[in-house]
């Protein structure tokens, strides 16, 4: 019962997520701040640095985003340890993405919420209403793929997941990446997802999630938390 209430009000809610956890969240709440705030409080009037993202707004954004943000490089902060990763500049709309919701403290106590040993880990969500929150002041938007850079699913690619929503183009979820664990890598997978970085220091720490103990839908017994991703040099 617990796993169809939680499906049903996931797919009401967050339709554009790839999969959600069964598990309620046993962090406390963080007080969310941002390095370059999505929205700003003068005279208790709430104004928006940036328009809320859309499937109609997304692209031009993101184009215009990217040429004043050029960070590629970010590390994931858990209790395992740290993943450091560098996001390509070719695939330059998923990494001004990345960059973006990092600057916007989204990944904050989000969760490697599906875990395949031998396989992938999988990241950048939650059952918090709290994370539903975040999104919902970022905005619904999808991001098309971009697969033809000659990047691959090898061990230690970063790549992003297709949205829930059944559609022909593979649109993928904005919130949410997967790292290829596999020794010999996912290259099966090629072309039809957006692979957008890859791991440069910390893959013992993904061989470490992937080996938790995890429920028959995949989905950790204890919870793995992004305590925060920051960019970094």
């Amino acid at each position: 019962m617990r796993f169809i209430l939680i499906l049903c009000i996931g797919l009401l809610i967050m339709s554009c997520e790839d999969k959600q956890t069964s598990k309620q969240s046993d962090s406390p709440d963080k007080k969310e701040t941002s390095k370059d705030t999505l929205d700003s409080t003068s005279n208790s009037v709430k104004q928006r640095k940036y328009p809320k993202l859309t499937d109609d707004n997304a692209m031009e954004f993101f184009l215009e985003y990217e040429k004043e943000h050029k960070e590629n490089k970010v590390r994931i902060v858990t209790d395992f340890g740290n993943i450091d990763i560098l996001l390509y500049d070719k695939t330059k709309f998923h990494r001004a993405n990345f960059i973006f919701l990092t600057k916007q403290n989204y990944f904050d106590f989000t969760q490697f919420y599906r875990v395949v040993p031998n396989f992938v880990i999988q990241g950048g969500s939650s059952d918090g209403m709290n994370i539903y929150k975040r999104r919902s002041k970022i905005g619904r938007y999808l991001l098309p793929p971009d697969t033809k850079r000659g990047y691959t699913h090898k061990r230690g690619a970063v790549s992003m997941p297709s949205s829930e929503i059944e559609n022909a183009y593979k649109l993928a979820s904005p919130y949410q990446f997967f790292i290829v664990q596999k020794p010999d890598g996912a290259y099966h997978l090629d072309g039809e997802y957006t692979v957008f970085g890859e791991v440069i220091d910390g893959m013992e720490v993904v061989d470490k999630i992937a080996a938790v103990e995890t429920d028959d839908g995949e989905w950790p017994l204890k919870n793995v938390y992004i305590k925060t991703v920051k960019i970094i040099e």
